[in-house]
């Protein structure tokens, strides 16, 4: 009897080694295995799987080493026990994390552009009026011109009016642009050295360190959805920013329109003034 003990005590190890061993195979039900998502890694794989300690142990690296290659060198998915697939899970959910994280990343930058080019847009767009502006000044100097222009040549000399094909009208002053004062403003932090962008999600803080896959995995998620809410009111202010600047440009190619009108009025009045005047000193 006591030799069979022996023999029985020997082989039990044995049995519990392979989890997807059907009970066909070890004789009786008390011999299945429990299942590992009820029980946690040992300290030192949680550790190697969780960040844990001052870096990677070999164990670690070379488990990451499958999961990246995602078990083709050690027989596929189907051949894992369950403890190599939760650690699997939780790899894939940090490596979303991580993903996600730089589409936030990728997005903030794109913010700071799009923020910078706002700024310019609204600069380009008062040079444009300022530039405008000028053109009623140069009308009114060169009404001056002309009405002297037409007094000279003579006592018995006809009068001469000058030509015009219409009017300078200046640019069109809209008080009440929204872009306007959103660029102004924008300047006006970009100057500073501030920034004007929406609140980033409230990211939930986790105090404890996970002690299963499965709370690993958990924790991923809310990162994720923490990070997409991010991503998601970053793309809607990046929405608005677009909607901005393509009506910023609508209005600054019409007032470019306009602009051009009045400067080939004034090229047109300066051109009979000078013919005028070469009259004049041609008598």
């Amino acid at each position: 009897m006591s030799g069979r003990r022996s023999f029985f005590a020997s082989k039990k190890p044995s049995r519990s080694s392979n989890p997807f061993d059907s009970d066909s195979d070890d004789g009786g039900r008390e011999q299945r295995p429990a299942r590992a998502s009820s029980v946690p890694p040992p300290a030192d794989q949680r550790g190697s799987l969780f960040g844990g300690g001052d870096g990677f142990s070999a164990s670690s690296l070379a488990a990451r080493s499958r999961y990246r290659n995602d078990f083709r060198d050690t027989g596929g998915v189907e051949a894992q026990s369950v403890q190599e697939l939760e650690g699997y899970a939780a790899y894939k959910a940090e490596e979303t994390t991580q993903r996600v994280q730089g589409c936030v990343r990728i997005a903030e930058e794109m913010r700071d552009t799009a923020s910078k080019s706002l700024v310019t847009i609204h600069q380009q767009g008062q040079q444009i009026t300022r530039t405008h502006m000028m053109t009623l000044d140069i009308d009114q100097d060169l009404s001056r011109s002309e009405k002297l222009l037409g007094d000279l040549g003579g006592i018995f000399s006809k009068k001469w009016k000058p030509k015009k094909n219409g009017e300078i009208r200046g640019p069109m002053l809209t008080r009440d642009d929204s872009f306007i004062r959103k660029g102004s403003h924008l300047e006006q932090r970009h100057k500073l050295g501030l920034s004007d962008h929406l609140p980033q999600s409230n990211a939930r803080q986790f105090h404890s360190e996970p002690t299963s896959a499965l709370q690993k995995v958990e924790m991923e998620k809310a990162k994720q959805d923490d990070g997409l809410s991010d991503l998601s009111n970053i793309l809607t202010e990046l929405k608005g920013m677009a909607v901005d600047m393509g009506t910023e440009i609508d209005r600054q190619t019409k007032a470019l329109g306009d602009s051009e009108k009045d400067y080939d009025e004034l090229n047109f009045r300066i051109k009979g003034a000078n013919t005028r005047a070469r009259r004049l000193l041609g008598k």
